[in-house]
């Protein structure tokens, strides 16, 4: 992570850092790291956490986000749940079929404006390198393009710049650091959960990795070769 928020200048000096948490492991993880970063980091920044709770459809339970904000207290980063209906919208209202493009960008609005309510002018998102990769696959076969999320995208209209502090971090390190720390990582309520797009390519990833050793990071470094047209530069520093 220090590594990737060096080459990319991902924090300068007082960012105030909004960490969007799901209560999934990939959030958690980074809100655990940014909080630890933050004591030896040469520049001083703050960190914030908030959760968008989706609500929850109808015959299914809602989360409970009480161990999110007992880890936040003991890290001391302040903490807030923002209530929405995302879900009874989608799933009860609409009856959407393919519910996760609409979710995504209803999703993707409330996180820029709670972090900018907040006071805070970078929002950390909990992306790694395998939903890196897996983004490249979705966005070839379904679009027939070359293209990835960018590891730091500043969004004009917002005055908000998005950083991905996990983008180099494998899930398997992303997998063992939870289970060695013991986040209280809590299942999505989403009935969508486990039947969408990106799980396919998930799988298509890891068979594929099975069967040719060694293509997932092959394909990341492609990713980061592409030379993609809104990417920003990366400075690699002299490392000791």
């Amino acid at each position: 992570i220090r590594r990737c928020v060096d080459d990319y200048q991902m924090i300068e000096e007082d960012d105030a850092i909004a960490v969007g948490v799901s209560g999934g492991k990939d959030s958690l993880v980074l809100l655990t790291a940014l909080a630890r970063l933050r004591e030896f980091y040469p520049v001083p920044f703050t960190v914030e956490a908030f959760t968008l709770d989706m609500g929850a459809a109808e015959g299914r339970p809602g989360m409970d986000f009480s161990p999110i904000a007992q880890l936040c207290r003991e890290m001391e980063v302040p903490y807030t749940i923002l209530g929405s209906e995302i879900q009874h919208i989608i799933f009860d209202v609409r009856k959407e079929k393919n519910p996760c493009s609409m979710c995504a960008k209803m999703r993707r609005g409330a996180l820029h404006d709670t972090a900018k309510e907040l006071g805070c002018n970078k929002l950390a998102l909990g992306h790694h390198k395998d939903d890196a990769v897996e983004t490249f696959i979705m966005n070839l076969f379904d679009q027939g393009r070359i293209g990835c999320f960018s590891p730091v995208s500043y969004l004009s209209r917002k005055d908000l710049t998005v950083i991905r502090p996990l983008f180099f971090v494998d899930e398997a390190d992303v997998i063992g650091f939870w289970h060695k720390y013991q986040l209280p990582v809590a299942k999505s309520p989403c009935p969508a959960d486990g039947h969408t797009r990106r799980e396919y390519s998930k799988q298509l990833l890891r068979q594929l990795n099975l069967e040719n050793p060694g293509v997932k990071n092959r394909m990341f470094t492609a990713i980061l070769n592409a030379e993609l047209s809104d990417w920003p530069d990366r400075i690699i520093p002299a490392r000791h």
